[in-house]
């Protein structure tokens, strides 16, 4: 039986267990596709990821994703969370300030600073309005009446996001999903929505994001989505629909307080929080 450093991290969160957890395995070249499936399955966490030895002199390490179901090409909270097990387990950058990830979706570039971790938005591979069935899909799985959906668009970075913007942050909290009507259809939902500016507090959330998912027969709420608020501002920011930084709050219904910071630099939109490490021991395989 072969052992390997784990690490469970929080991520999108300052205050203890109150953002999204990521399991970390850490040193694992050799464990094979069919231990790593049947692991993430067996942690049941929304992503576990493997760290290996990179394919390329340009990256640090490589990274593998996978739910409960399923490898993804890319997830935003399995980054920052690995690059701080990365990091915390001895891990030192080629480049002084910033870890470069190796994916399914290419190299990501992590940015190291007080602050916590940011990671460089991925292009998307799917954008675009959504079609007039897919929206009807849409509002029926969410319990939604024609008007409720101010904007619509692709925003699918690798996980296959379908981006939602409705009227305000309350609206999007509001929001009760049918989860038969879930089962029925496979699709995953961003929502997105504003605070208002007169009633929000100096430095609380500009915005409210929920990510909505259609797994095992059911649906399931991801508590904060890196990869669907990288989509959200690749859409929005270029777009004139967000300004150039801002701060999105997520996991609220779940009774979670993740934190999302969002900003462009002209050039490239970073995505970034605060990451703990929790737990750390050893996995058997």
């Amino acid at each position: 039986m072969a052992v390997h450093e784990f690490s469970q991290v929080d991520v999108f969160s300052s205050s203890p267990h109150r953002g999204n957890p990521v399991a970390v395995v850490h040193d694992a070249d050799r464990i094979t596709d069919e231990q790593m499936a049947r692991f993430a399955n067996w942690t049941n966490l929304s992503e576990t990821t493997f760290l290996q030895t990179p394919t390329t002199e340009n990256a640090d390490y490589r990274l593998r994703i996978f739910t409960p179901d399923e490898e993804l090409p890319f997830a935003g909270h399995p980054t920052l969370g690995s690059a701080r097990a990365w990091l915390e387990a001895g891990g030192v950058p080629r480049t002084p300030g910033q870890v470069v990830q190796e994916c399914e979706a290419g190299l990501i570039t992590i940015l190291l600073d007080d602050d916590g971790l940011a990671f460089a938005a991925p292009p998307l591979i799917r954008s675009g309005e959504a079609d007039s069935d897919t929206l009807a899909r849409a509002m029926e799985v969410l319990n939604l009446k024609p008007g409720q959906i101010e904007a619509s668009h692709w925003v699918d970075n690798g996980p296959g996001w379908l981006g939602l913007v409705l009227r305000d942050a309350r609206a999007v909290l509001d929001v009760v999903p049918d989860p038969e009507s879930f089962a029925r259809h496979d699709l995953r939902i961003g929502l997105l929505g504003a605070h208002d500016p007169a009633r929000r507090a100096p430095g609380s959330p500009d915005v409210e994001v929920r990510a909505l998912i259609s797994m095992g027969g059911s649906v399931r709420e991801d508590p904060v989505t890196g990869s669907l608020n990288a989509g959200f501002a690749t859409w929005l920011i270029p777009a004139g629909l967000a300004p150039e930084e801002y701060l999105a709050a997520q996991g609220t219904v779940l009774g979670r307080a993740g934190r999302v910071s969002v900003r462009s630099d002209g050039e490239q939109i970073w995505v970034g929080g605060q990451t703990s490490v929790a737990i750390h021991g050893v996995a058997h395989f």
